[in-house]
C-alpha cells in the first residue's frame, strides 16, 4: 500500500473523487482548472501512485468500506464514481452519515441502483448512458442549429434583386423585430446587390406596436399587388406559409420563411428556406439565435426590438416560454436601449381603444364561464385584445371572446385561462373554413371576411344578424349548450 501523506496541505478540501475511473478522471480534468484543492480515493494501488506522482492528492481506500473516511479531512462535495453501483451506495451512505451537509453526485448502473442512491441522500444521480445521450442530442441540435443559420447566410449572399420580408397581418412586435432582424442578416450577407423591403397587411392599431415602429424607427411598406410582383425574393416571417395569416396567393414560391407556428396546410417548395419551430416562445428568439451564430453585430435598435418582441410574444416570460427563449434575451438584455424600451411600454392609449374598453365591459355575457362582448364596429381591431386581457381577469371568467366587426371583416380576440381548453386550436376548428383563425392554448384571434356583406353600411347591425350563428359553432366545439346565464347575460 503506498505510504499515505499527512494532511499538511493548506486550505479546505472543495472536491473528493470516489473512484477514479474513466468517468471520475475526466472529472479530476475539469475540476483542475478551477484551481481549487482535489481529494481522488480510490481502491487500486497502481493508480493511486501514478496519481500522486502527477502532484495530485490521492488516497488508497475501499469505497466500500464504513471505514473509508477514516483520518481523511472534510470535504464540500463528493463525486461517487466507480462502475460498481453496491460500492457507490456504501460510499454515499458513509459520507451522509458523517457529513450531512455534503452535496454529492453519485453514479448509477441501473434505474434501481440510482433510487438506493436517491434515497441514500445523493443529491445528484447520474447514468453515464443518459448523460451521453443528452449530450449527443445537445450537440446535435447545436451543429444543426448552426447549419441552418450558414445556409441562411450563404443563400442570401448569392441573390441579387429585392427581398420582400413579409410579417403576418396587423403584424405584432414578433414578427416586426423578426423582420428588421432578417434585413439586418440580408444586410450582411449582401448589402450591395440586395435590397430589402418590410412588407405587412392590415393595421399597425395597438398604441404600443406604433409606438415601438415609430420610436425604432422601422420602416415598413403595406403590401400591394404591385408590390409583390416587383419583389425578386420573398420571405415571410411569424407566419408559416402563403395564405397563413396573410393574403398571399396560395401558390406563390416563398423563398424564406421563418416561424414558431406550424399550420400545416401551406406546402412550400424544397427549394425553399424554411426553418418552423413550434417549441420556441417567439420567432425572434429564432431570429437572435441566427444572430449569434453568424457573429452578426447586433446594434441597440435591433437588439431592442427583438427583446420587446420575445417579451411580448411570451407575455412577459409567463406563456410559452422556453429557457432557449430566457438565453436568447439575456444576451440581448445588455445590448438594449433601456430608456427606449420604456417608451415603448408607456405609450398613450387613445379614446378609441378606451371606449372600446368601456363597451366590452358593459356589454359583457357571462355563460358557464365563458364570456362574450360585442363592441360593434371598430376602426382600430388591435383595442379587442386590449379588452379581452382585461375580461378575463374578472372573477368566474375561464374564457373570454370580445368580437366587432370592420369594415371587411368581422374580428374575435380570445383569452383563456382554463387549462383544459386550447382556445387557439378552439378557434381554428370553429372558425378556420370561414376566415383566418388560430393562436396558443391561452389567446387566439379570429378574422371572417365579409365577402358579400362588405358594402353594408350599418356594420353595427350587420354583426347583430350574423354573429349568432358564427359564436354557435364555438359554443357547439366547447359544448356549451342553452344553460343558465349569469353576470349581466339574458
Amino acid at each position: 500500500m503506498p505510504q499515505e501523506a499527512p494532511f499538511e496541505q493548506p486550505g479546505p478540501v472543495k472536491y473528493c473523487i470516489f473512484g477514479c475511473g474513466t468517468n471520475g478522471y475526466n472529472i479530476i480534468l475539469e475540476l483542475a482548472k478551477e484551481q481549487e484543492r482535489v481529494m481522488i480515493i480510490d481502491k487500486d494501488e497502481t493508480l493511486v501512485r501514478n496519481l500522486r506522482d502527477q502532484k495530485y492528492d490521492a488516497y488508497q481506500r475501499d469505497i466500500s468500506s464504513p471505514e473509508m473516511l477514516a483520518g481523511l479531512p472534510p470535504f464540500e462535495i463528493a463525486f461517487v464514481m466507480t462502475g460498481n453501483g453496491d460500492a457507490n451506495l456504501a460510499a454515499v451512505i458513509a459520507i451522509k452519515k458523517r457529513y450531512t451537509t455534503t452535496q454529492v453526485v453519485a453514479r448509477s448502473v441501473d434505474p434501481a441502483n440510482g433510487q438506493k442512491l436517491t434515497a441514500a441522500g445523493a443529491d445528484v444521480v447520474l447514468s453515464p448512458q443518459e448523460v451521453v445521450a443528452r449530450s449527443a442530442i445537445l450537440q446535435i441540435r447545436k451543429q444543426h442549429s448552426s447549419r441552418i443559420s450558414q445556409r441562411l447566410f450563404s443563400l442570401i449572399a448569392g441573390w441579387e434583386g429585392t427581398l420582400g420580408i413579409i410579417t403576418h397581418k396587423n403584424p405584432d412586435p414578433d414578427a416586426i423585430s423578426s423582420a428588421l432582424a432578417l434585413a439586418e442578416i440580408a444586410k450582411q450577407a449582401n448589402g450591395k446587390t440586395l435590397v430589402t423591403r418590410i412588407f405587412y397587411e392590415g393595421n399597425i392599431g395597438h398604441q404600443e406596436n406604433r409606438t415601438f415602429v415609430n420610436l425604432l424607427d422601422i420602416k415598413m411598406e403595406h403590401l400591394t399587388a404591385e408590390d409583390l410582383a416587383k419583389c425578386t425574393y420573398l420571405a415571410l416571417v411569424d407566419c408559416s406559409g402563403p395564405g397563413a395569416n396573410n393574403d398571399i396567393p396560395p401558390q406563390t414560391k416563398i423563398h424564406i420563411i421563418i416561424d414558431h407556428h406550424r399550420e400545416g396546410k401551406h406546402p412550400v417548395t424544397q427549394s425553399s428556406f424554411v426553418d418552423i419551430r413550434p417549441g420556441v416562445g417567439a420567432t425572434a428568439s429564432i431570429m437572435t439565435q441566427y444572430l449569434q451564430e453568424l457573429d452578426v453585430p447586433v446594434d441597440k435598435r435591433v437588439a431592442t426590438a427583438l427583446l420587446y418582441g420575445i417579451r411580448t410574444d411570451t407575455r412577459e416570460f409567463k406563456r410559452n416560454v422556453t429557457p432557449q427563449d430566457l438565453n436568447y434575451a439575456g444576451f440581448l438584455l445588455p445590448l438594449t436601449d433601456s430608456d427606449l424600451l420604456d417608451k415603448i411600454m408607456s405609450p398613450s392609449m387613445s379614446q378609441e381603444t378606451l371606449d372600446i374598453i368601456g363597451k366590452a365591459i358593459h356589454e359583457r355575457k357571462i355563460q358557464s364561464g365563458y364570456l362574450f362582448a360585442n363592441v360593434g364596429y371598430v376602426m382600430n381591431r388591435d383595442s379587442l385584445p386590449q379588452a379581452a386581457d382585461i375580461l378575463i381577469t374578472l372573477e368566474g371568467v375561464n374564457t373570454a371572446l370580445v368580437y366587432g366587426i370592420t369594415d371587411n371583416a368581422i374580428v374575435i380576440s380570445a383569452r383563456n385561462r382554463d387549462i383544459r381548453l386550447h382556445v387557439g386550436n378552439a378557434l381554428s376548428e370553429a372558425f378556420g373554413d370561414m376566415g383566418d383563425a388560430g393562436g396558443h392554448p391561452n389567446m387566439g384571434a379570429a378574422s371572417l371576411p365579409l365577402h358579400y356583406f362588405g358594402k353594408v353600411e350599418n356594420k353595427a347591425q350587420l354583426l347583430e344578424i350574423v354573429i349568432e350563428p358564427i359564436l354557435q359553432k364555438f359554443k357547439n366545439l366547447v359544448g356549451l349548450e342553452n344553460e343558465g346565464k349569469k353576470n349581466g347575460g339574458p
